[in-house]
């Protein structure tokens, strides 16, 4: 989320916590909890429709001024495919790649958006 945070420097998204379903965003599709939990989701700002894990992604690299230069990329042939594989594999291990104690991570004080 720190990534995306940086990444959104227009403030178009909005993140929530998915461990605390009142905070859900309404959709005209279902969210499911554990879904939620396995891979980042977005819910359109016409809340019609749902993208989860590496179409999420996608879905992102299109409205985010600073991805704009990979999104032709992320609809290559073979590009869904691939990309999804990724996603998963680092969903999959993502407490691995990022010092977390139970899904409960630190980020160091570098990362953090100081107000002034």
């Amino acid at each position: 989320m720190a990534i995306l945070n940086r990444l959104d420097w227009l403030g178009r998204v909005e993140c929530r916590d998915a461990r605390v379903p009142k905070l859900w965003p309404e959709c005209a599709e279902s969210l499911e909890l554990q879904k939620l939990l396995d891979e980042m989701h977005v819910v359109t700002p016409d809340r019609q429709r749902s993208f989860a894990g590496y179409r999420a992604i996608r879905w992102l690299a299109l409205r985010l001024p600073l991805l704009w230069p990979l999104a032709p990329l992320f609809y290559l042939p073979g590009a869904l495919w691939l990309g999804r594989r990724t996603y998963r594999w680092i969903a999959r291990h993502r407490y691995q790649l990022v010092p977390c104690d139970h899904g409960v991570c630190t980020v160091g004080r570098s990362e953090h958006r100081e107000n002034p």
